[in-house]
């Protein structure tokens, strides 16, 4: 199971024990934050997209209330965004659809983190299976899922702006 794939990974940066699994779905942002009782935006949600330089996939980081801005993306990637398919997302990212997560990846996916995760001290990033978490802070997550960078691809998540 993916799961343990990610258990193992995050055993060798000692967070293995941190993974919360839970008897209810947490496959979208909304059943993640009612289940780790958090707000919907400190949910950090993976989301992958087809990468036509390159085999594999871009796999964007983003904040539980970030929606990615095509401009943006263009802008960035120099490229249109085109979201993998649900076997895709299996193929490439070696996650369901609802547990896909930056850790545990096949070696050419390129990860990065949107501008929208800077404002929160920690986020809940899944584990792998449609039920896992784990709170890690911003820079653990960070070195943990070997990002690429910090891009700034997303919009509709301003107004939640903290202060």
């Amino acid at each position: 199971m993916a799961i343990d794939k990610v258990r193992n990974y995050l055993k060798e940066y000692g967070k293995d024990k941190d993974i919360k699994e839970f008897s209810v779905s947490s496959a979208t942002v909304e059943l993640a934050a009612k289940a780790l009782r958090v707000e919907p935006s400190r949910i950090a949600k993976s989301m992958s997209f087809q990468n036509p330089l390159g085999d594999g996939c871009i796999l964007i980081i983003t904040a539980g209330d970030a929606k990615i801005d095509n401009a943006k993306f263009k802008n960035q990637f120099k490229f249109k965004p085109k979201m993998l398919s649900a076997d895709e997302v299996l193929l490439y990212t070696g996650h369901e659809i609802g547990g896909v997560c930056p850790f545990a990846n096949p070696k050419n996916i390129k990860k990065y983190m949107d501008n929208s995760l800077k404002r929160f001290d920690s986020v809940f990033p899944a584990c792998g299976s449609d039920n896992s978490a784990i709170e890690l802070t911003i820079d653990e997550l960070y070195e943990l899922s070997k990002s690429e960078g910090y891009v700034d691809v997303c919009k509709g998540w301003y107004e939640n702006e903290q202060s």
